[in-house]
């Protein structure tokens, strides 16, 4: 079901960009994104499943880097507070 369901999520981001996505049937709780022969990730050495969101940038940055994901997107880093600390 994860599989099906993000290759529909895949398909709809990147309509223009991706001719096919394909899901080969495996065991062993196995789950990689390989695009052009490259993975993208993979569960198992990963530790787990990735967010749709990481998918999307990740996918993003190798076929379209200067798309724009919405809320997908990756957020800014919030700047951090400078502190001041005193030497007595």
């Amino acid at each position: 079901m994860r599989a099906a369901w993000t290759a529909q999520e895949l398909l709809t981001t990147f309509p223009k960009e991706l001719g096919e996505v394909a899901l080969v049937p495996a065991t062993g709780g196995v789950f990689d994104i390989r695009l052009d022969g490259e993975t993208l990730w993979s569960r198992k050495a990963e530790g787990g499943f990735a967010e749709i969101p990481t998918l999307k940038q990740l996918v993003r940055d190798r076929i379209a880097p200067d798309r724009k994901l919405g809320h997908s997107d990756r957020k800014e880093p919030a700047a951090e507070p400078s502190v001041e600390q005193n030497a007595d």
